[in-house]
């Protein structure tokens, strides 16, 4: 670090400490909980939501301090442990390495905010081995598909180093449409067991699908109950693989019509095909920073990325990007979901039934009629449960003249 003015390491020395204060704290917290599990709380929605948003902006604010010290800091020690192995694996092992000695610095953190937020509030009673087992699972899938995107890039990086921004932006929506595929059919069920959803319910989505022309869409029951007690449905896949998969702890809680209007929005994403949609969203806000960040990166060390060192700058300068844009994306959800609530609205012609389950989600997944604003403009991916029930009281009003 001796080629760094005082000022840079002293800021490097301060997010390395806050990331490590951080884990150090979450250690302490993990232990004690291990010790003596910490008490239930009161399922209370408000208190419940303001620790989800004080973990969030939490999570956002030590994620960057910890890839900046990777960045500026670690990744040249990296680089130079790693110098005797052939130029094509340096980049994989490097972000092999990132990935394991990451997945353990943030274990003890995941476990107080995920696992133990989740038990103790009782949206949870899975056990440790299960949270751990779910968590290994996806540190390694993590892992291994890093490992082959950075020995491609690095390849695409050190071949084309002034065109590669270009080759990668252009192949973005072509590698996010094939992860679409992958994941339904090959991850996904590494994590809960889906199964064809069957009976008369199975039957009246099916006939609203063939509607709109999609009757062929794969209608699945998946087991959500291993993870969490709360409901959900969604939509996934693209090239014939997508599929509609509704949670067990919706499938068992709510009534048949409250049901069928959830699956009726998630079918409004399938027919309207927001996969699609997500897809060009995400190439168009990821292209900018990737751009910014490469011409960063060569102007502050007088290298194209391709490296350990300069490819790790180049992922914190896309981070910070793409933490830029999450108000815009967000933005963008939010009006898809809105439009899949309407479209579920006229395909069941039920605006009562959907305020009756959208309420029962609130309830049941411990949710908030309304957060703060300036949550749901930076980070909510969707609309308040309460504007999105009134609007659908205010239809069935409508209808009812």
């Amino acid at each position: 670090m001796s080629d760094r003015t005082p000022f840079a390491r002293i800021a490097l020395g301060a997010v390395a400490g806050l990331t490590l204060g951080y884990t150090a704290v979450r250690v302490r917290d993990m232990l004690a909980d291990q010790a003596e599990p910490a008490p239930a709380k009161p399922r209370d929605a408000k208190h419940y939501g303001e620790a989800r948003r004080a973990l969030l902006v939490a999570g956002h604010l030590r994620s960057a301090a910890a890839v900046a010290t990777w960045a500026f800091g670690l990744s040249d020690v990296f680089e130079r442990s790693l110098s005797r192995l052939p130029v094509p694996l340096r980049l994989p092992v490097f972000v092999g390495l990132l990935t394991a000695l990451e997945a353990a610095r943030e274990w003890p953190i995941e476990y107080v905010e995920e696992y133990q937020l989740e038990r103790i509030f009782g949206n949870s009673e899975r056990t440790a081995g299960a949270w751990a087992g779910d968590r290994l699972k996806g540190a390694a899938i993590g892992g291994v598909v890093g490992m082959v995107l950075a020995g491609i890039g690095g390849a695409i990086m050190r071949r084309a180093p002034k065109r590669w921004p270009w080759i990668a932006i252009a192949g973005m929506p072509g590698l996010l449409a094939f992860a679409n595929v992958i994941a339904p059919t090959f991850i996904m069920p590494l994590f809960n067991k889906y199964i064809p959803l069957e009976g008369p319910l199975e039957a009246r989505i099916r006939e609203l699908a063939a509607r709109y022309g999609v009757g062929g869409a794969t209608i699945l029951r998946f087991d959500m109950s291993r993870q969490t007690k709360k409901a959900n449905a969604f939509v996934t896949g693209v090239f014939g693989t997508e599929r509609i998969a509704i949670a067990d702890t919706l499938l068992d809680e709510f009534p048949e019509d409250e049901t069928l209007f959830v699956v009726a929005h998630e079918l409004g994403h399938y027919v309207m095909r927001d996969p699609w949609v997500s897809i060009a969203l995400a190439t168009a806000l990821t292209a900018l920073p990737l751009l910014l960040g490469n011409v960063v990166v060569r102007r502050t060390t007088g290298r194209d990325p391709g490296d350990v060192s300069t490819g790790m700058r180049l992922g914190f300068y896309l981070m910070v990007g793409q933490l830029a844009a999450i108000p815009v994306a967000n933005a963008f959800s939010r009006a898809i979901e809105r439009r899949a609530d309407r479209f579920a609205v006229e395909a069941t012609g039920n605006p009562a039934g959907g305020a009756r389950a959208f309420r029962r989600l609130r309830d049941q997944n411990l949710a908030e009629d309304e957060g703060p604003r300036w949550s749901e403009v930076l980070f909510s991916s969707h609309p308040s449960l309460g504007s999105r029930i009134a609007a659908l009281e205010n239809a069935s009003a409508t209808r009812s003249r």
